[in-house]
């Protein structure tokens, strides 16, 4: 098997074309990786001048009361992965900065989110779109008629009788071509390793290796497929024909039809209708703006009962700062509500898009693609969480603050940024486990068939 493996990559190197377009890929992404690179080392450049144009206007403006600086707010900046140079995901979408500020949750998330699942959209030129799209393409190109160009010139019987089967024939061809796919692979991660050596940490080596091992089973998926329709069909133009229809479902037509069906099954309320509910919901709690409120009559009583007085005069403390954090509170418990449920509504999509997996594994690829650049739903949902988290604490602290009194520039200044601690893959990895499971069960089906098809072949 080594030397027919050896053999047939001696073929390929003595093939001018074949060398012409390698070297076309090569270059390819080469520069789609280095100029990805360059483009999230401007964005991060960029994002942290805002942030220190943001941190300098808090600095120097004139708070006058801390609740005026609720409303004046801050801005959460998702930090861009080195990662994020390969495959941007749903980032182009989303976007990665929210404001935060007193009595809202900001909804970067809603209308967006559910269009992530359109995983057939293209998007800007990233090392992804050629590892995809392009890659693939070429790989089926190289593999469709490599057993019956051997069969149709006799050299396939005079191999076997020199001793070697028709399995390990076989073999040797789809691992000299997953080969090749599997190099121009390790090309981007050496570019990243090399571009971002200052940023490599334990949890990007971890993700570059599973980006890789997903591309290099998926190559090895449409490899074998390609291989076993001409082992089956026994005709190299039928086996090509039958291969390019298959792959253009799975990259085309499958993720938009598996989509639509998705959002059918769990539709997302409209903007308008999701915007109206929670006002509804938002109006029935205490309004720290409306000193004629009902509600309110209800939370001075009950302050005044826990601290023994009869008059809001005579509080020890500041009350507008205990109506606005009342206020706050009940807002949390809608936005919790609204949002909690839009999020569990869009995860429950994701699951059930993932199960496609299973008959189409480019949908597996894919998530596994965005998953290990940190540029999919999940990693956007926990981006959200932690500034939601941020600003509640940020305004309690403020309101707080209004409630107690004697706030000065050095409360304000003490007021620490938005810092966004990115989750490390391996915690979210149970996320992606039915991904790396449909790529394996297309893996192992396909050597089953492939070995089970060769001993037939010899048979007959």
């Amino acid at each position: 098997m080594k030397d027919i493996l050896l053999n047939e990559l001696k073929g390929f190197y003595r093939n001018r074309v074949f060398k012409t377009l390698i070297g076309l890929f090569i270059i390819s992404l080469l520069l789609t990786t280095y100029f990805g690179i360059m483009q999230n080392n401007k964005q991060s450049e960029s994002q942290k001048e805002a942030q220190e144009h943001v941190r300098e206007q808090w600095e120097e403006k004139d708070h006058g009361n801390p609740h005026q600086s609720a409303h004046f707010g801050s801005y959460a900046f998702k930090p861009m992965n080195v990662l994020n140079s390969i495959d941007e995901g749903i980032n182009s979408i989303t976007g990665n900065v929210i404001r935060l500020e007193g009595h809202t949750q900001n909804d970067v998330m809603f209308s967006e989110a559910s269009q992530s699942l359109l995983v057939s959209k293209f998007g800007k030129m990233k090392p992804s779109l050629l590892f995809q799209f392009i890659i693939p393409l070429f790989l089926i190109f190289l593999s469709f008629n490599s057993y019956t160009k051997e069969r149709d010139s006799g050299r396939l019987k005079l191999l076997i009788v020199q001793g070697a089967s028709l399995k390990n024939i076989v073999f040797s061809k789809i691992i000299s071509v997953w080969l090749i796919g599997f190099s121009l692979l390790l090309v981007t991660v050496f570019v990243q390793l090399f571009f971002n050596s200052n940023q490599l940490t334990l949890d990007v080596l971890i993700r570059l290796i599973i980006f890789g091992l997903s591309y290099s089973i998926y190559y090895f998926i449409l490899i074998s497929l390609t291989v076993f329709l001409s082992l089956f069909i026994k005709s190299s133009t039928g086996a090509l024909s039958l291969t390019v229809v298959i792959w253009v479902m799975w990259v085309v037509f499958l993720p938009k039809i598996f989509g639509n069906a998705v959002e059918k099954m769990q539709p997302l309320p409209t903007r308008v209708d999701f915007q109206t509910e929670m006002t509804k919901d938002r109006s029935q709690g205490i309004d720290g703006h409306n000193p004629s409120d009902a509600r309110r009559e209800k939370l001075i009583a009950s302050t005044l009962k826990e601290y023994g007085v009869s008059e809001l005069s005579e509080l020890p403390v500041n009350f507008r700062g205990i109506v606005m954090q009342a206020d706050e509170e009940y807002g949390n418990s809608v936005w919790d509500k609204h949002f909690g449920s839009l999020y569990n509504q869009l995860k429950t999509q994701k699951n059930i898009y993932q199960f496609t997996g299973i008959i189409n594994p480019f949908a597996s690829l894919q998530s596994l693609s965005m998953g290990t650049a940190g540029t999919d739903m999940y990693h956007h949902l926990n981006f959200l969480s932690q500034a939601e988290k941020y600003r509640r604490v940020l305004i309690k602290k403020l309101n707080n603050k209004w409630r107690d009194g004697s706030w000065n520039d050095t409360f304000f200044k003490s007021i620490e940024d938005f810092q966004y601690n990115p989750p490390h893959f391996l915690q979210f990895l149970n996320k992606y486990v039915f991904d790396i499971v449909f790529l394996s069960f297309w893996s192992l089906i396909l050597i089953c068939l492939i070995n089970y098809y060769s001993k037939k072949n010899i048979v007959s």
